[in-house]
């Protein structure tokens, strides 16, 4: 069965995308925690990131690393966090997320709630830094 990512990949069900390769893509989580809160995924369905291949493995860190510096130019951070939850969701992704203190990534505290236009501005502005 198609995971929701797959269907994001598949053009099924919408998403604003801020990145994407032939084998990787990454897109605002609907629900962040932070302004700027990006899944990374590869567009091959696999549960667990453990279980990816090693160089798709390694395609995704990098994947993520490029997509990371996007996110601290458009929303000035300390860190972009990473976080590998994988039980919501089973396929493989990686949170990134703009972080100034150890709390800024506690998957407890409340998510924020954007509308469409607030994300698809959010979007185009990490977008805008990647292409810069």
């Amino acid at each position: 069965m198609s995971s929701i990512f797959s269907k994001i990949i598949a053009g099924d069900i919408p998403a604003h995308k801020v990145a994407e390769t032939d084998d990787f893509l990454a897109f605002l989580d609907i629900s962040p925690l932070v302004l700027g809160h990006v899944l990374v995924i590869p567009k091959k369905e696999v549960d667990y990131i453990f279980d990816l291949e090693d160089d798709l493995y390694q395609g995704l860190m990098l994947f993520a690393k490029h997509v990371a510096a996007g996110i601290k130019k458009a929303y000035p951070c300390d860190r972009v966090g990473v976080a590998v939850i994988g039980l919501e969701v089973p396929h493989a992704h990686v949170h990134l997320i703009p972080i100034n203190s150890m709390n800024d990534m506690n998957f407890a505290n409340p998510k924020l709630k954007l509308n469409q236009e607030e994300l698809a501005e959010v979007a185009a502005k990490i977008k805008a830094k990647l292409e810069a």
